[in-house]
């Protein structure tokens, strides 16, 4: 491809609405362009990579026997109410009517329209398991896009989905998928985790996400390093330690103990618990407590307290899990007050005749300082299983952080990473098969609902994942398999007559070769700019043709990534960029991806 004919217009300046370095380097390498808040045009390059990508997707998952299918953009209502996902997904699903004013959205995600194909067309048995996919545009109306490709309100998403007789059918299609995408992103040549995770507005028994690593990453993972245990924060188990004050006296709680006029912070409140037996007391004395609203899947609230040590943080993620509800907010602060009778930072869970739930870090403890419900006033003497009214039990509801133990093997502990989500897999079960009657007949004959199972791939997500885990000062680090060309050449003089008949012809044999080739035949460009950009644009190999080199029989091959520099002369470039392939994809190979 001629660079001059090639849509490609690059930017020195980093734009002022990029936030983070896919967004700034595929915006300077005119990748992509900013059509509004969170859509974006995907310019030829950028679609080069990403058809790449999905070339990737679609090979690994024949493999398996996945189908590929298209599913329309446009959904109708009904499915999703019969669903009850209509009220329950949110403001994300954009919701529209069309001229006969019947209501319809934009799929955001597919599962009500493929369980609607599959009940159409499977009847038996026979007929399972059965797994379909597709690649595909889709919109959610996320309320701050941002990070360019990684949150955008428009994306395309690999989303598949299997159906089966039965649980064991779809556990063996699970993990199946799970290896599928282990391999998906190993050939990428990036750096990524599977992890455990929560499995939100899509539903279901279990999951894990894939992440690429990077410190741009809006996930923070915990992964053991004694096991294999790797989980997104938001689903990682806490360690069950034992309360470290077991030898004190118990001792009654008193009402409005201690008057603590002003005194809000967890450690000035520890600082001061004084009286004639206590000079202050150890942060691990204290407790805090969150006062949420939750919402069922049929719109109806209730509150609910969470009361955990004050060294401790709440993960608002399991509390929502145990209780089953569709969403779990703070209860607005003036409602809170009114409720408790005392300002924020004196608000306690002692006398709230609401359900109750201690973090199990907490089992066993007494003596804990709590909010005494009265401005300028806290308790000493709290013991949860005692004094709650409607104590709902020990429960594993706090955030576990780097250093914690890990309780899943007893030796290891937490190490933290960030990372960008770009695929998950789930175990649906019979969620959406149950709602929408998608039954089979089993081998005697009776009806029963199918068991889902649901993988979705972010595939413009992935494209700008891997350049955040892949650049350096000067651009963009493409690994071979999703460049979106192989070679830069560059014609340093192309109007020498000498120069452009030796580049043309490199051209030709490279791709003849397999090799794709952006030939930079611009004129009217210095060298510097054409190196300044092909840095830029960061393929694997730059091939460079000028007059200086040919005079001494030359030209130089330069590996983008590690910047090392050899001279051939012409008639063996074509070989020395087929060796250089072959050693950077066994390079890959080797690397596995993780």
């Amino acid at each position: 491809m001629k660079q001059s004919r090639a849509l490609i217009q690059t930017l020195r300046e980093v734009p002022r609405d990029a936030d983070v370095i896919s967004q700034q380097l595929m915006m300077r390498a005119g990748m992509i362009q900013k059509l509004a808040a969170g859509i974006y045009n995907y310019l030829p390059l950028a679609y080069r990579s990403i058809k790449k990508f999905e070339g990737i997707v679609r090979e690994e998952l024949e493999k398996d026997g996945c189908q590929e299918l298209l599913m329309p953009m446009v959904q109708p209502a009904e499915l999703w109410q019969e669903s009850k996902r209509w009220q329950f997904y949110g403001k994300e699903l954009l919701r529209f009517k069309d001229r006969k004013d019947a209501d319809f959205c934009l799929g955001p995600t597919h599962e009500e329209v493929i369980t609607d194909i599959v009940r159409r067309s499977i009847k038996s048995y026979k007929q399972l398991p059965i797994n379909l996919f597709q690649i595909q545009g889709k919109f959610r109306d996320e309320i701050r896009p941002r990070f360019g490709l990684m949150r955008g309100r428009e994306f395309i998403m690999k989303d598949g989905y299997s159906f089966h007789a039965d649980d064991a059918c779809a556990d063996r299609e699970y993990w199946t998928m799970f290896n599928a995408y282990k391999r998906i992103f190993s050939r990428l040549g990036v750096k990524f985790r599977p992890v455990e995770a929560d499995s939100g507005a899509i539903g279901g028994s279990f999951t894990h996400e894939f992440h690429v690593l990077a410190g741009s990453g809006e996930d923070a993972i915990l992964s053991c390093d004694a096991c294999e245990y790797t989980s997104n924060s938001e689903k990682t188990e806490a360690p069950c330690l034992p309360y470290p004050h077991t030898g004190e006296a118990e001792l009654p709680l008193k009402p409005a103990h201690f008057a603590t006029p002003g005194i809000v912070a967890m450690e000035d409140q520890a600082r001061a618990f004084k009286d004639a037996d206590h000079d202050g007391l150890p942060l691990d004395h204290a407790s805090k407590f969150y006062l949420y609203r939750a919402t069922r899947a049929d719109e109806t609230t209730f509150d609910v307290g969470l009361v955990l040590r004050s060294d401790h943080e709440p993960n608002p993620v399991k509390l929502k899990n145990l209780l089953g509800v569709s969403f779990l907010d703070l209860v607005p602060l003036p409602e809170a007050e009114a409720l408790s009778g005392a300002k924020s930072g004196f608000i306690g869970p002692v006398e709230l005749n609401v359900p109750i739930y201690v973090d199990r870090s907490l089992e066993g403890a007494f003596n804990l300082t709590c909010g005494a419900n009265k401005t300028d006033f806290h308790h000493f003497g709290f013991r949860p299983d005692r004094d709650l009214k409607q104590f709902k039990g020990f429960h594993d509801l706090r955030l576990a952080v780097e250093g914690d133990l890990c309780p899943r093997c007893g030796k290891g502990r937490y190490q933290a990473f960030r990372g960008i989500e770009v695929g998950q897999v789930f175990k649906l079960g019979t969620k959406y098969s149950k709602e929408m009657a998608c039954t089979y007949l089993d081998t005697e004959g009776k009806e029963a609902p199918m068991v889902m199972g649901c993988y979705g791939i972010g595939i413009t997500r992935t494209v700008a994942a891997v350049i955040e885990q892949n650049y350096d000062a000067d651009g963009i680090l493409w690994p071979w398999p999703v460049a979106p060309y192989h070679v830069h050449l560059l014609s340093l003089d192309p109007a020498n007559p000498e120069v452009s008949a030796v580049a043309e012809r490199l051209e030709r044999e490279l791709e003849a070769a397999g090799i794709e080739v952006l030939h930079d035949d611009r004129e009217g460009m210095s060298p510097g700019v054409k190196f300044k950009d092909a840095d830029l644009l960061g393929f694997p190999l730059r091939l460079t043709v000028g007059a200086k080199g040919l005079k001494d029989g030359v030209v130089e091959l330069r590996d983008r990534r590690t910047k090392e520099v050899v001279k051939v002369a012409p008639e063996g470039a074509k070989d020395a960029v087929l060796a250089a392939r072959e050693r950077i994809l066994a390079e890959l190979r080797e690397a596995g991806g993780r």
